[in-house]
């Protein structure tokens, strides 16, 4: 199994940010976790909505908004902001960003930390794939 080829190509499917496969090349090299180098990149370069398991639908919304592939759509989320659980709300948004082609994958990090990516529909389930194969969890949908 070709690990760095697994890193980077998850890298491209979550963006297309050079710097964000740097990070992930940069962390392998040094020995260092390329988990936390990829979340890291994706936040540098704004693909990472960051909320904790006890925000609310309005936070994920306003999270979601800021991210640029759903900032392009302005798509109508305030069906989101309708439940204080962040699992609905998660759920709720990936219905209505599914119309669009776009899915919502939770990068499984800490407990009570809830790293979304806004994603192509057709590379969700390869995500989820290279997620699993490199020993972390990814959670597409709600």
């Amino acid at each position: 199994m070709d690990r760095a080829g697994d890193w980077r190509r998850l890298c491209g499917l979550l963006d297309d940010d050079h710097a964000v496969r740097e990070a992930v090349d940069e962390a392998l090299a040094a020995g260092d976790d390329p988990w936390e180098a990829l979340l890291d990149g994706l936040d540098d370069a704004g693909a990472l909505a960051f909320l904790r398991s006890d925000d609310t639908g309005m936070e994920l919304s306003d999270a979601l908004a800021q991210l640029p592939r759903v900032f392009a759509l302005q798509p109508d989320l305030d069906e989101v902001t309708d439940t204080d659980d962040l699992v609905d709300a998660t759920t709720a948004a990936d219905g209505i960003l599914a119309k669009d082609e776009l899915r919502i994958v939770r990068l499984v990090e800490e407990d009570d930390a809830w790293p979304v990516a806004v994603v192509a529909a057709d590379a969700a389930a390869e995500i989820a794939a290279l997620v699993a194969a490199l020993g972390h969890e990814a959670v597409v949908g709600g």
